[in-house]
């Protein structure tokens, strides 16, 4: 896995017809930055596959990361919950029935430059 990230990478520069230079404006960062990902001295972060998904919806995030999906994806409009669970191999979310055990423990909210919050629910007593 150490050098399949860069042939995508390199794929989706080909793809859309891109000089490296022209794809590291498109996503805003450093040039240098893809050239290193390309050559396998450094490993893309979290930031730079944010940054490619958010400009190009066409690519996968999964594909991006782990090879699995199609490239260029279908466009869909919105991704909900169970959509995401199936893409990841869970089972989808189910709604409270009602069960006082099955209130919700946590939220995690993420952020488009890599960055999250965790919010613990209150407990009451």
């Amino acid at each position: 896995m150490n050098n399949e990230i860069a042939i995508r990478v390199k794929s989706v520069i080909d793809h859309f017809g891109l000089t490296v230079s022209s794809f590291a404006d498109s996503i805003g960062v450093q040039r240098s930055s893809i050239s290193h990902v390309l050559s396998g001295r450094n490993k893309p972060s979290l930031d730079f596959v944010l940054k490619v998904v958010k400009t190009y919806p066409e690519v996968n995030l999964y594909w991006l990361l782990i090879g699995k999906g199609k490239f260029p994806a279908p466009q869909e409009k919105e991704t909900s919950p169970t959509q995401i669970s199936s893409q990841m191999g869970h089972e989808a979310p189910t709604k409270n029935s009602g069960n006082p055990n099955s209130d919700p423990v946590r939220m995690v909210v993420f952020y488009a430059d890599g960055t999250f919050e965790s919010f613990d629910a209150k407990k009451n007593g």
